[in-house]
Parts: C-alpha cells; sequence; structure tokens
C-alpha cells in the first residue's frame, strides 16, 4: 500500500533550509498553504527564493513571509495588496522578479512536465525580455522562457488520500494544480485526508504521483467565504 502521509507540519516541512527556492500555490486568499506558511514564519530558516502568484496581503498568506523578513527574492505576478512587500521592494531590501501571469503558470507546468524551457510572445519588447533569448515563428516575435528550478513546491488541496491524489475545491485549483510536481519536492495539506478508495477516482485532480509528502492541516482561515441565511 503507498503511503506518502507524515503525521505533522514539521515532518512535511523536513529538509527545507534556508535559501532555498519555494513555490507556493494559492492565489489571493484562495487555496493559500496556510499551516506549511505560519510554521516557516515562526521558524529560523530565512532568505527564500519564492514563486507565487501572488504576495498575499499584509497579515495573511505570503504576507507572514515579509513580515518575518525570510525572502530574499520574489517572483511573482500581482503584487498590489501588501504595503510590508512595497515597502521592502522600495527599500531595495527585497529581489522581486515580475513574470506575466500566464508565464508565471507556463513556467511551472513546463516544471512538472519535464520541459526545461519554451517560447511566448508574452512580453516581447518590454523590460520582461531584456536577456533572453529572440526568435521568430509565422512572422511574430517570441522570447524564451525556462522553466522554473525549485526545492519545494507547498499545495493546499480540500480534500486528499494517503497516497497522495488530490481533489481541489473550486478556484483554489489555481496555481496549486500546476505547482505540484514542479520541484524536487511537492508538499501537500490538505483540508480533510482520507484512506485509498475512499476518493472517487473521477474527481481527482491531481494523481499522487506528483506529491511526495501530506497531511492533513488544522484551523483554515477562509477570510473570503462568507455563510449567509436567507429566512423564508
Amino acid at each position: 500500500m503507498i503511503t506518502k502521509t507524515v503525521p505533522n507540519v514539521s515532518s512535511a516541512l523536513e529538509g527545507i533550509q534556508s535559501g532555498m527556492t519555494l513555490m507556493l500555490g494559492g492565489f489571493g486568499l484562495c487555496g493559500i498553504p496556510e499551516n506549511l506558511i505560519k510554521t516557516i514564519a515562526k521558524s529560523p530558516l530565512k532568505d527564500f527564493t519564492c514563486i507565487s502568484a501572488n504576495v498575499g496581503v499584509d497579515d495573511f498568506g505570503l504576507g507572514l513571509l515579509f513580515q518575518h523578513k525570510k525572502i530574499k527574492t520574489m517572483i511573482g505576478s500581482y503584487v498590489g495588496e501588501n504595503a510590508e512587500f512595497e515597502r521592502q521592494m522600495l527599500s531595495n531590501e527585497i529581489e522581486v522578479v515580475l513574470t506575466p501571469m500566464g508565464t508565471l503558470a507556463e513556467k511551472c507546468r513546463a516544471a512538472q512536465m519535464g520541459i526545461p524551457a519554451f517560447y511566448t510572445p508574452a512580453g516581447y519588447g518590454t523590460e520582461v525580455a531584456e536577456g533572453k533569448e529572440v526568435r521568430s515563428f509565422h512572422s511574430k516575435k517570441y522570447i524564451l522562457e525556462e522553466a522554473y528550478q525549485a526545492d519545494f513546491a507547498l499545495i493546499k488541496a480540500w480534500k486528499g488520500d494517503h497516497a497522495g491524489n488530490l481533489i481541489f475545491r473550486g478556484t483554489a485549483k489555481n496555481f496549486n494544480s500546476v505547482m505540484c510536481g514542479a520541484a524536487k519536492n511537492t508538499v501537500v495539506e490538505v483540508e480533510e485526508l482520507l484512506p485509498p478508495g475512499e476518493l472517487d477516482p473521477n474527481q481527482i485532480h491531481t494523481p499522487g504521483i506528483f506529491v511526495d509528502r501530506i497531511f492533513e492541516g488544522t484551523s483554515y482561515e477562509k477570510r473570503i467565504e462568507n455563510l449567509t441565511l436567507k429566512t423564508l
């Protein structure tokens, strides 16, 4: 019986060291690996290169890592709602690499599929293309983008089983699915961890082959979900 479960978040993060490159799933406040981020924020580890579609808000998500000054280089797309990130960027305390969101997703997917690089028209003629190879295909210019090289991918899923098979809930699938298997180690926290055979095979979004470790998280703060009641 294949089992990739670990007992807790500390075991899940075993092997992470200062200076490593981390991919982090989620977008905005949706699908964030909260338990993993909180544990790293409280640890002595630092100087990470982080790859994420967004930088969170000041007191949540990646914002906690900025708050504790854990990030050396930030590679992302949407950076508009984190005042501490802005302060660190403008004061040159961190390096920032802004990447078109579609390109960021494809650089993750390419790493996941073992593709070293690909050509894309996104960013041609802008600062994004500086220092990158340019080729013409069918009279259109494309720039060469290399797949990401990351040490750990930190993922959040709704449900998972002991073999690492995952189901994401709604839009929380976002960057989590393309980051699974895109790093040397993929660590997943789930809201509900089930025995093998409990998940409907037709509902699985990501098979366990892309997962190295999985554990059941606790105390999820779903800031964008609101319970509404209607009196009939």
